[in-house]
């Protein structure tokens, strides 16, 4: 039986995660309620649960407020958030989940089956800390980016990648510090999600940080990084590539 806490500020919305909980997940006991960080900190030290489910907005600060009055995560996590497009942002950086309000019953079922799958405690902190770092640097390109590996997780600044590039099912990662990461998401997946902070999909393969650009050969058609890495371009991306390069 996992034992469960719900952290939300409004009575309703404890109650409606309560009722579908019971009605959808009988595996998930609901051992406590919280309405604020304090209340929060002192339900969670109490009952010593294996899961909460953590909103973001309350009345006495937010639930990142809260995981940083704990030195190590011991719990899982589902955040429940009103703000589509801040989660969007700050969780899938960090390779965190969430549920978005209204509540819909599909929805928290699938996040406490994926909440099931095994995570560590250190991959879980690692994240956290990833996350919590994001939510504090407003700058986007100062922003970090949870990788994983089949034997590690990373947390890396988004500036200290060069390129993207796929490699089958696989996309590697270069560094600046001449590192490389295999991680197992499909290209779509990382351009979908920095298209908006400076990286730009080149070619079908190739994904590229525009800080790292060091120039562009057009009679080559193909650009040139600061590691002096080759990437081509596709003929169909060279003209929003050039109206890019056209606005510095």
């Amino acid at each position: 039986m996992i034992r469960a806490v719900i952290i939300d500020d409004e009575i309703n919305n404890q109650e409606l995660i309560s009722n579908l909980l019971k009605s959808y997940a009988e595996n998930v006991q609901v051992v406590g309620m919280a309405n604020s960080v304090e209340t929060a900190y002192k339900t969670i030290n109490e009952h010593n649960p294996d899961l909460i489910f953590l909103d973001i907005q309350m009345p006495d600060g937010t639930g990142f407020d809260l995981l940083k009055k704990f030195e190590k995560i011991n719990f899982k996590i589902i955040f429940v958030t009103a703000h589509q497009e801040f989660a969007i942002e700050a969780f899938k950086y960090s390779a965190l989940d969430y549920i978005l309000k209204p509540l819909a019953p599909a929805n928290l079922l699938a996040a406490v089956k994926k909440m099931e799958d095994t995570m560590s405690s250190e991959e879980l902190n690692l994240k956290l800390k990833t996350l919590l770092n994001n939510i504090a640097e407003p700058i986007k390109n100062k922003k970090k980016i949870v990788l994983k590996t089949m034997e590690r997780i990373y947390s890396v600044d988004l500036d200290d990648i060069i390129r993207f590039e796929s490699d089958g099912g696989y996309t590697k990662v270069y560094l600046v510090d001449g590192k490389r990461i295999m991680v197992s998401k499909t290209m779509k997946e990382y351009d979908d999600l920095l298209m908006d902070v400076g990286f730009l999909r080149v070619h079908h393969s190739h994904l590229i940080n525009m800080n790292h650009l060091f120039c562009f050969e057009k009679a080559e058609g193909h650009v040139v990084m600061k590691d002096d890495s080759i990437v081509p371009v596709s003929n169909r991306k060279k003209d929003h590539l050039m109206e890019l390069l056209n606005m510095f």
